[in-house]
């Protein structure tokens, strides 16, 4: 005799859709990441615990910066209890914009945490612009950044006379 099950099929594709989804999460799961700007530089801080610090690559083709790691699996006799952490190779992508010094960026690995140090590009760097100010036949120069309305005693005369 023959059960017939009508939701089997659906179970199946609710399955593998489930599974394929957790695939895609799985990098960003295994290699999570905290990105900030600290001064004239980026920090990036990336996740490898338990992963070989041999197997770590960090490479930059054109202006996608790669982030490579593997991790390895535990010895095969072991009957596992629970065995949340993903083994095998990881990677992460990010699209680096132009304002960055691509030929200046570090990377370091220490405790389980790959640091990658992404310098700001000297021409991408804020930067002062004097203003020069003319009163009358004496020509002051300024800074965008000093207070506005201040006017030293000799600018004061140079502008009421």
């Amino acid at each position: 005799m023959t059960r017939f099950d009508p939701f089997r099929d659906v179970d199946r594709l609710a399955e593998r859709l489930f599974t394929a989804a957790s695939d895609v999460g799985q990098a960003a799961r295994a290699m999570p990441m905290d990105l900030y700007r600290s001064g004239d530089h980026y920090v990036l801080h990336v996740d490898l615990p338990g992963v070989d610090p041999g197997s770590v690559d960090v490479g930059v083709d054109g202006r996608v910066l790669t982030v490579r790691a593997q991790r390895s699996p535990r010895g095969e006799d072991l009957e596992w209890l629970t065995q949340e952490r993903p083994v095998g190779s990881f990677a992460r992508q990010l699209t680096l914009g132009s304002g960055l010094d691509l030929d200046r960026i570090e990377a370091t690995y220490e405790d389980g945490v790959l640091t990658v140090t992404l310098p700001v590009a000297e021409q991408a760097r804020p930067r002062r612009i004097e203003v020069a100010h003319r009163a009358g036949r004496q020509a002051v120069a300024g800074s965008a950044a000093g207070s506005v309305g201040s006017v030293g005693s000799a600018e004061q005369q140079a502008v009421e006379g």
